[in-house]
């Protein structure tokens, strides 16, 4: 009789109100607030961001900065160098002079002076065309640091990228848990409503509240992890930590990158491999400056100077005066050297500047072989994860489709309330496997955009 009167009733029970009987649908459930508005933020916006304010990139343009200020001819020595002196000094003494057999020529508290001046002019000519070898190191020592710059760019903006995504996916999670919080409180209704006409035990209603909570606990953790992945992207960001945003962009992985077109742009574009390339020069120079020292060193010298002594206390024969003595003049000339032997030092610095030579060279190799490698592992696991995302983004229509199915059965009275928490674990463990798919996919992508020096343009 009970389980008449319920089937009888079981029309007019809807979540939360008296309705003409339908099924079940998504929409019908009321969304739990968990997460208040924020200001939008986009994906372009944040790297716009970051661009101006993250440190690493802000520090990277300073030494890049200090590089071209270095590249100067005068830094290279090949402009003259001019320097003006000055020297002003004054004394006081007491004097004590005695020639031969004669009485001492005694003065206390004599005074003197002395001024000397001069402007001196140096500049070397010829060097062994060192000047001009040190002028072509220091603008290939600016390129590479505008290639280190440029890669401090790249893999901050792989990483600001990253990060957004994980915002993202983290949003979309906790999207996935009020979906689920929704069924909860709809399986709460439908059981309580059949303990009221009698069809069901209390224990069930518990059990069901115990679920939803149990769910609510995942939602809260969700949320933590959410505001986590919102302060690491403030932070890349130059922002202020809690500063709160909603992502405007969705997680969207691009499908047709190919393994050819990547390892090509590693070549053409990477800015690690252009920095290491860089390198190789830069130690060609050091070898080269340090076999220039073998030549001789050819200067021009010049200057002009003063020198005045005035002495207050200066003997004429046996008269006390005041004496003048003042020089000053042009002077100029030519200096040059040439090292003879210099304990075979010169050789010795040849010998490392070479092995350096070969060491840069492995280096590049190294940073080559390094980069193919990276690159072959992205492009396998992007391959996978493409694989792997076409299966979960089906498995996910039947896990949501099985639990619309499982909830009409449970609303009459066909499914146990196992079998519908069930579906709904799966349910959510497919929505949860799908999103960590979907960003492992994309941070593939990512990198392999990055390695072929296409996720920065101009």
């Amino acid at each position: 009789m009970k389980a008449f009167l319920f089937l009888f009733l079981l029309p007019l029970i809807s979540v939360g109100q008296r309705a003409p009987a339908r099924p079940f649908t998504r929409q019908q459930l009321a969304k739990p607030a968990t997460v208040p508005a924020a200001p939008p933020l986009s994906l372009q916006e944040a790297i716009a961001t970051a661009l101006q304010h993250n440190y690493g990139i802000l520090l990277s343009r300073r030494d890049e900065q200090i590089a071209g200020n270095n590249v100067t001819r005068g830094n290279a020595g090949q402009l003259p160098s001019l320097t003006g002196n000055l020297t002003r000094t004054f004394n006081n003494n007491n004097i004590n002079q005695r020639f031969g057999g004669n009485e001492p020529r005694t003065i206390n508290g004599a005074t003197s002076n002395n001024l000397n001046t001069n402007v001196t002019l140096g500049w070397t000519i010829f060097d062994g065309f060192g000047m001009f070898i040190a002028y072509d190191r220091l603008k290939t020592l600016r390129q590479r640091q505008q290639q280190i710059t440029r890669a401090t760019v790249e893999e901050t903006v792989e990483t600001v990228t990253n990060a957004y995504y994980d915002v993202v996916r983290q949003a979309g999670k906790i999207t996935s848990l009020e979906e689920a919080l929704k069924i909860g409180q709809a399986r709460i209704d439908l059981t309580q409503a059949q303990v009221e006409v009698g069809v069901s035990a209390k224990v069930e209603v518990l059990t069901a509240r115990v679920d939803y909570n149990a769910d609510r606990s995942l939602l809260l953790q969700q949320q933590q992890a959410l505001t986590a992945a919102k302060i690491t992207l403030n932070n890349l960001l130059g922002r202020t930590p809690r500063l709160d945003f909603a992502p405007s962009d969705s997680l969207v992985v691009t499908r047709d990158l190919r393994e050819e077109v990547v390892t090509a742009g590693i070549k053409a574009n990477n800015p690690r491999l252009a920095q290491a390339r860089l390198g190789v020069d830069v130690v060609t120079y050091d070898r080269k400056l340090t076999r220039a020292a073998r030549f001789p060193q050819v200067g021009l010298v010049s200057g002009y100077g003063l020198n005045r002594n005035i002495n207050n206390a200066a003997f004429a024969g046996t008269v006390l005066t005041t004496s003048t003595n003042q020089v000053q003049g042009l002077n100029y000339g030519v200096t040059a050297s040439m090292p003879i032997f210099d304990g075979f030092n010169l050789r010795r610095l040849e010998q490392n500047a070479r092995v350096a030579e070969e060491q840069s060279q492995l280096s590049l190799d190294q940073t080559a072989l390094r980069l193919d490698a990276d690159a072959a592992t992205a492009f396998a696991q992007y391959q996978n994860f493409l694989q792997l995302l076409d299966l979960e983004e089906t498995n996910i229509q039947l896990a949501r489709q099985n639990v619309d199915i499982a909830l009409e059965r449970y609303r009459l009275g066909l499914l146990t309330p196992l079998a519908l928490r069930e579906a709904q674990r799966n349910e959510l463990a497919a929505e949860t496997r799908l999103l960590d798919i979907r960003y492992a996919a994309k941070q593939a992508e990512i990198a392999l955009r990055r390695l072929s020096g296409e996720l920065v343009r101009g």
